[in-house]
């Protein structure tokens, strides 16, 4: 299957080349530091076309690259002169309420899988952004507003349909290819393409929760207040604290509007009627300037963001994992947190204990079962013009909380330079995952990741 046409007549889906109506889009991802130019993109519509485009990329040597919601920092879901594979057609999400679980394509953005899970009352750990992919997301580990009470994505995971690097369907979960199961839950993209996970849901329909502001001066007093009441904190409270310019937006007193503030973004995600006096647990941290706290479908406070974050933003990342949010680590924070670049841009400290420390460091690729925060500095802004000025207040900002940090950081909040810290990304199971790459994709045609070389 050599030529553009071969690949045409296997797929149900559309082609794409350059010049054709509709390439331009299909190329597209959110991050437009990267605007790439792919020989052909094959946007999928079932698992065979995914198989075929594997194949072609294969047999003719050519680098692949696989776009589910696109979202990824480095680029990793387009390239140049090789092959995109782009799973938006793909994007159902089926619901079975009685045994509470959910099948989603590998397309699927966490909107989308929200939108069905939500009318049955269910939810599973997704993201902070409602616009990313359900794949990305999972392969990476999962972090989200629910994994203290339910655990990670991947924790969740019950099954995947993957296509493998020698264009072989494949399903993985804990009774078949468990190897490839376990790879994959915080893997990466290494091992194949998923075209569709399932997942365990939980009952989770009303949240309490959403953005309180606290001035910079109170930010000390913010994390500490943080770090030290959600070591044991009901698991069904999440949420996190991070730094942030005020947008221009309502319940925000106007004369405030541009200015840096300290956030809590909270979720309690347990009984309703508990669901203010959680929330007003943050309250006793310092003075909160403005907030918008209430009741509503957790869909609505997994989406709120999203405009602030919306495609063609340029976008570098960095990311540790944090065992001890210390005194020291806080000032480090406070030192450049101030010189956030734009109000898209934002630092958030996630907390992953509680559920996601009940799986074992080797139960799942993801390793940092002990570390109780993942931090990432999420540099976004619109104007290339800033791309130094900007990429180096992360790389300052990371400099310095790094010593406070552990040495590996989170896969889904990397940036492309960051290749190097894959060992430690995966610290002891780093050699098992090499062993699962050379068995599922030897020639590592699945490279554009995080790579794990085979």
């Amino acid at each position: 299957m050599g030529t553009i046409e071969d690949l045409r007549g296997r797929t149900r889906g559309p082609v794409f080349t350059d010049g054709d109506d509709g390439y331009d889009e299909a190329r597209r991802v959110h991050n437009a530091m990267h605007d790439r130019r792919p020989r052909v993109v094959v946007r999928c519509e079932n698992a065979g076309d995914v198989m075929a485009a594997v194949d072609f990329a294969r047999t003719n040597e050519l680098d692949l690259a696989v776009r589910g919601g696109g979202h990824s920092v480095p680029g990793f879901g387009t390239v140049d002169d090789g092959v995109l594979v782009d799973l938006r057609g793909m994007r159902n999400v089926r619901v079975d309420p009685v045994n509470r679980t959910a099948r989603a394509g590998g397309g699927a953005t966490w909107g989308d899988y929200n939108a069905a899970t939500h009318a049955f009352g269910l939810a599973s750990t997704g993201g902070i952004i409602s616009t990313t992919g359900v794949g990305g997301l999972t392969l990476g580990g999962g972090i989200g507003y629910l994994d203290r009470g339910l655990g990670l994505s991947c924790d969740n995971l019950i099954s995947a349909d993957v296509v493998t690097a020698d264009g072989q369907f494949l399903i993985a979960s804990e009774k078949e290819n468990e190897d490839l199961f376990w790879a994959l839950r915080g893997g990466g993209g290494n091992f194949g393409v998923v075209t569709a996970f399932e997942f365990r849901l939980a009952p989770v329909s009303t949240i309490y929760g959403g953005p309180m502001l606290f001035e910079m001066s109170d930010a000390t007093a913010v994390l500490a207040g943080y770090r030290d009441m959600i070591k044991d904190a009901p698991e069904q409270l999440g949420g996190f604290p991070a730094f942030q310019i005020a947008p221009p937006l309502p319940f925000i007193p106007e004369d405030r509007h541009g200015d840096v503030f300290t956030l809590i973004v909270g979720c309690w995600a347990g009984d309703p009627e508990r669901g203010e006096a959680e929330i007003s647990r943050f309250r006793e941290f310092a003075p909160v300037v403005a907030e918008m706290v209430g009741a509503m479908p957790y869909p609505a406070l997994n989406s709120a963001f999203d405009e602030l974050v919306g495609p063609g933003l340029q976008h570098y990342w960095k990311a540790n994992f944090v065992t001890e949010l210390t005194d020291e680590a806080i000032q480090a924070h406070l030192r450049h947190a101030p010189g956030l670049p734009a109000v898209n841009s934002t630092v958030h400290i996630y907390p992953i204990n509680g559920a996601c420390h009940r799986v074992t460091p080797d139960a799942t690729a993801f390793a940092y079962r002990d570390a109780n925060f993942a931090t990432v500095i999420a540099g976004m802004w619109p104007d290339p013009a800033d791309n130094e000025a900007n990429i180096q207040w992360v790389k300052s900002y990371y400099d310095d909380v790094a010593p406070h940090s552990e040495a590996g950081g989170y896969v889904n909040f990397m940036a492309d330079d960051d290749q190097g810290r894959i060992r430690d990304n995966y610290r002891q199971n780093y050699d098992r995952l090499v062993e699962v790459k050379r068995k599922y994709d030897p020639g590592n045609l699945f490279h554009l990741n995080q790579n794990i070389m085979p």
